[in-house]
């Protein structure tokens, strides 16, 4: 059989190979790992941000590739089909974080019946959020909707859900206006739900003019606006920016229109990663990065971990409710195809209603 891995270059994301490396088998494997076989992963511009703030937020350490290549990472499903780890069973199906390949080998530990941790050398100092692995229930029937759905809106709507618990645990830092761009990316519309359903300010949507009328059409914004009209759409009020573009075009637009009525500039995807060149000294205050991870491990001491998950579950309940109405579902399968939609999302030739489920 096969053991396919979808790379790209380090240094150029356009770069990209599928490569036929050697199957590992059981034989292969030393005490205490598994071999996992990936059955489907989601592919969203969350992806392209991973490649994009591979080196500077370590993202290409989780999955090693060759000098000069990388292995992005995805969230997906995978099946145990070799264990040489307690507690850890063959044909147990799990969701977390996964290259994009079709099979990769961990080191579980911390069994539970929830799900385990990866405990591989070269991951213990990643952030640990990202190193956990959900079990399936045994017996329970495989539901392709609902897995694609759980691949393609939960890790970016954890995203959303810490930064709507951040603006609000930071009192929108005296805004009135919360200003997305890339609104019409999975985690902004997540993240303007919320905002909306929990009447936190005015919240106002940016978004390339091809865009504006499905954005409009969720229903999450109070206004949506194209790139480059933001003077003569919205009047200058003190506002916070949460930047999913990365455009430094778009950020420049944004902190010039405000100026002084700027509170808050936060970073925090790349889906114009091409664009990420600053542009002269900026007005207002200085951008800087959101970390998800940081927000939910304050929030697991403050609520503890049923606290986070029961608040979670419900904010999600609705979210994806609200996204049944606005998004269809595309099945991606093998390697030719994934290069494709791999590089239509890079490139932005993908349409935002679309959910790619992915397998090589």
């Amino acid at each position: 059989m096969s053991n396919l891995s979808f790379l790209v270059g380090r240094d150029d994301l356009h770069r990209c190979v599928v490569v036929d490396e050697p199957e590992p088998s059981g034989a292969d494997l030393a005490e205490g790992q598994a071999l996992l076989a990936v059955r489907s992963f989601a592919l969203t511009a969350n992806n392209i941000t991973y490649g994009a703030f591979g080196t500077v937020m370590r993202y290409w350490d989780f999955f090693p590739a060759s000098d000069g290549w990388g292995r992005i990472p995805v969230w997906g499903f995978a099946d145990v089909v070799e264990s040489r780890a307690d507690g850890v069973h063959v044909g147990e199906r799990v969701y977390g974080y996964l290259p994009m390949s079709t099979h990769l080998v961990l080191e579980p530990f911390r069994p539970s019946a929830g799900g385990w941790t990866d405990g591989s050398a070269h991951r213990r100092a990643l952030p640990p959020v990202y190193n956990q692995y959900e079990r399936v229930p045994a017996g329970e029937a495989v539901d392709p909707t609902t897995e694609a759905y759980k691949a393609l809106l939960q890790p970016l709507f954890m995203t959303s859900f810490v930064l709507d618990d951040w603006l609000a645990d930071n009192d929108l830092f005296g805004a009135e206006l919360v200003v997305l761009a890339s609104a019409s990316s999975k985690t902004a519309l997540g993240l303007a739900h919320l905002l909306t359903t929990n009447a936190r300010g005015r919240v106002i949507g940016l978004t390339s003019a091809h865009n504006v009328e499905f954005v409009r059409s969720t229903g999450s914004y109070d206004d949506v606006v194209p790139y480059g009209s933001l003077a003569g759409a919205v009047e200058p009020a003190p506002a916070v920016f949460v930047d999913m573009a990365g455009s430094a075009e778009v950020r420049a637009e944004v902190h010039h229109h405000f100026g002084a009525d700027l509170r808050f500039s936060s970073a925090v995807g790349a889906t114009h990663w091409d664009e990420m060149e600053a542009v002269g000294d900026l007005p207002g205050p200085r951008p800087t990065m959101f970390f998800a991870p940081d927000q939910i491990t304050k929030r697991r001491t403050d609520w503890g971990s049923a606290g986070l998950a029961e608040r979670f579950s419900v904010a999600w309940d609705g979210f994806t409710e609200a996204a049944a109405e606005w998004m269809e579902l595309v099945d991606v399968q093998g390697p030719e195809a994934v290069r494709v939609a791999y590089l239509d999302l890079l490139d932005g030739r993908c349409p935002p209603a679309h959910g790619l489920v992915c397998s090589l």
